[in-house]
């Protein structure tokens, strides 16, 4: 069985998928940083000052989530965009259920 290459390989293609992830966690950082903000606004108005921790832990629980789940979905993209996914070979394929 020989391995099929993949798009990722190529250097060119590599950078330019590497510089668009980049672009994208650039401004899922912003979007997250902005969430967080209005976040704190709304707790604010809701409950007043409770704790600075409170409003610590809260900005670090919701920024931490969002940005593990932008980073892995924008892997998720960047395999599928560049066709990384389609050169992976599948054992199983020939099997029937």
């Amino acid at each position: 069985m020989e391995l099929k290459p993949s798009p990722l390989d190529d250097p060119r293609v590599a950078q330019f998928a590497w510089a668009r992830y980049k672009r994208m966690m650039r401004f899922m950082a912003l979007v997250t940083t902005s969430v967080v903000i209005l976040s704190w606004f709304v707790l604010y108005q809701q409950v007043g000052f409770v704790s600075i921790h409170f409003y610590i832990a809260t900005g670090l629980g919701i920024g931490f989530a969002m940005l593990l789940m932008s980073a892995l979905m924008g892997l998720v993209y960047l395999s599928n965009g560049t066709g990384h996914d389609a050169s992976v070979i599948d054992p199983l394929a020939d099997e029937e259920d």
